[in-house]
C-alpha cells in the first residue's frame, strides 16, 4: 500500500513539474522564431545588422510560377535609421533645399540628359526643367486629371493613364497621340524605349495576361498567363533587359518571408529569391545588377525595412542583407550600383507597414546609403519635409524630390 502511494506521489510531482514548465514557456519564455533550414546568409561588413539564416530556393519551372488561369493557389524594435550606423558615418553640409518649381508637380522624372520632366496638376500640362533653371512647356496640349505618367527612358514620349482606365501614348516631339486599350495597365518601358510590358486584364480570369508590345500597342507578344494572380505580379522592366516582372507567387518561405520569381521575356527558368517580409516595394539599380527593396515583418515590428540583394538572374540572391533603415523603397533612388538616397521617417509606429499613409505627416531625414558597407550619411534638409519621390541626375551632383504635403519640385546639391 505504501509503495502504491509513493508511485502516485511521484507521478503527481512529475505532472506538476511538466505543467509548470509548459505555463512558463507559454507566458514567460522569450519567443524566438524558428530559423529556416539552409545555408546562413551573408552578414555583410561593418554597418549591417544581423539577418539570421536564409535560403535561396532551387530553380522552379516558369510554368509553375505564374499558374494557368484554371489553377487554384496553393497555400525587436528598430530605430528609424536602424542599428547599422557606425562611427564611420559622417554628416555633410549641403546647400539649403531649393524649390525650383512652385507647382503641384506629379510624375517627376530626370532624363538621361539631366533635364527634369513633370506634370503640373494645376494646369494639366507637362513641363521640362532645364539645367539653367528655366521651366518650359513640353507641349501646348492640356491633359486633364492625369493619374500616372510612365516616361520612356530613351524617347521624348510617355504613356499617360487616366482614372477612368483610359491610356494614351503621347510623343512630345511629333505631338502624335495613340490610344491604347483600356484593359491594359501597369506599363513599363524597356531600357531602349522600343517596347513596353503591361498587364492585359480581361473580365474573365482566363483572359488575363502579361504581355509586351510596341509602345503604340502593335506587335503584341504574350509572355505569361496571369489567371487569378494578376495582383501578385509587379511589372518592372530591369535596366539590363533580363527581367520584365516580379511575381509574388512563390512558395511560403517560413514566417513572413516569401519567394519571389523573376519573369523574363522568353520563359527563362531563373532562380527565385527570398524577401524577408510582406508589402514588397522594389527599385532597380541603374544597371539592373541590384534590387533595393523594402518589406515589413514581425522582426521589424511590421515597419518597412530596407534590403539590398543581387537581382541579376545569373547571381540572384547573392549579397542579400538588410541596410538597417526603416523606410519604403518608393522613397529611395539608386544613384548607381552602390549608393542610394532615401527619405527616412524620423519616427514610425508599430504596424505602419500595413498602412503607409499613417506616415504621411511624419518628417523625414535624407540619407545617402552605401549599400556595400552599410554606412549612412545624413544630408541636412534645413526644413520639414515628408519625401514622396526622389530622382538623381546622371552625374550624381543633384537630387530632386517631391513632398507629400507641399507643392513643388525641390532641389538638393549632393
Amino acid at each position: 500500500m505504501d509503495k502504491k502511494r509513493i508511485v502516485i506521489a511521484i507521478l503527481f510531482l512529475i505532472v506538476c513539474i511538466l505543467l509548470g514548465y509548459a505555463l512558463y514557456r507559454l507566458f514567460f519564455a522569450s519567443k524566438i522564431p524558428s530559423p529556416r533550414p539552409g545555408k546562413p546568409a551573408e552578414s555583410g561588413v561593418s554597418g549591417f545588422p544581423d539577418i539570421g539564416e536564409g535560403v535561396i530556393p532551387e530553380e522552379t519551372p516558369i510554368a509553375d510560377r505564374l499558374p494557368d488561369s484554371g489553377e487554384k493557389p496553393t497555400r525587436g524594435s528598430a530605430s528609424p535609421i536602424g542599428t547599422g550606423a557606425t562611427a564611420g558615418d559622417r554628416t555633410v553640409v549641403t546647400e539649403t533645399v531649393t524649390r525650383v518649381a512652385d507647382v503641384n508637380a506629379n510624375n517627376v522624372v530626370v532624363g538621361r540628359d539631366g533635364n527634369v520632366k513633370f506634370y503640373n496638376q494645376q494646369d494639366g500640362k507637362f513641363y521640362r526643367l532645364l539645367a539653367d533653371g528655366s521651366i518650359v512647356p513640353m507641349s501646348n496640349q492640356t491633359f486633364y486629371n492625369v493619374e500616372k505618367t510612365i516616361w520612356s527612358p530613351a524617347k521624348n514620349e510617355s504613356i499617360i493613364e487616366y482614372p477612368d482606365g483610359s491610356n494614351v501614348l503621347y510623343n512630345f516631339d511629333t505631338k502624335k497621340q495613340v490610344t491604347l486599350p483600356r484593359h491594359w495597365e501597369a506599363f513599363a518601358f524597356s531600357p531602349q524605349g522600343d517596347k513596353v510590358a503591361s498587364k492585359s486584364i480581361g473580365i474573365d480570369t482566363t483572359n488575363r495576361w502579361l504581355l509586351t508590345s510596341n509602345p503604340d500597342g502593335s506587335q503584341i507578344s504574350v509572355v505569361e498567363s496571369l489567371g487569378d494572380y494578376s495582383d501578385k505580379v509587379m511589372v518592372d522592366w530591369s535596366p539590363n533587359n533580363k527581367v520584365i516582372a516580379l511575381s509574388r507567387t512563390g512558395e511560403p518561405a517560413g514566417g513572413d518571408a516569401q519567394e519571389i520569381y523573376l519573369v523574363g521575356l522568353n520563359k527563362e527558368n531563373f532562380k527565385s529569391l527570398v524577401v524577408e517580409g510582406r508589402g514588397l516595394e522594389a527599385k532597380w539599380s541603374p544597371n539592373g545588377g541590384s534590387l533595393l527593396h523594402s518589406v515589413y515583418s514581425e522582426r521589424s515590428e511590421y515597419k518597412p525595412e530596407l534590403w539590398i540583394v543581387s537581382g541579376d538572374p545569373d547571381t540572384v540572391g547573392n549579397g542579400r542583407k538588410p541596410l538597417g533603415v526603416n523606410t519604403w523603397a518608393g522613397k529611395c533612388a539608386m544613384a548607381d550600383e552602390r549608393f542610394a538616397y532615401c527619405g527616412v521617417p524620423e519616427t514610425l509606429d508599430i504596424g505602419v507597414g500595413f498602412s503607409p499613409s499613417l506616415a504621411n505627416a511624419t518628417n523625414d531625414k535624407l540619407y545617402k546609403i552605401d549599400t556595400a558597407t552599410g554606412f549612412k550619411t545624413e544630408i541636412p534638409l534645413n526644413g520639414d519635409f515628408t519625401i514622396n519621390t526622389i530622382n538623381t541626375t546622371p552625374d550624381q551632383r543633384t537630387l530632386y524630390f517631391t513632398d507629400k504635403n507641399k507643392d513643388g519640385v525641390f532641389q538638393v546639391k549632393i
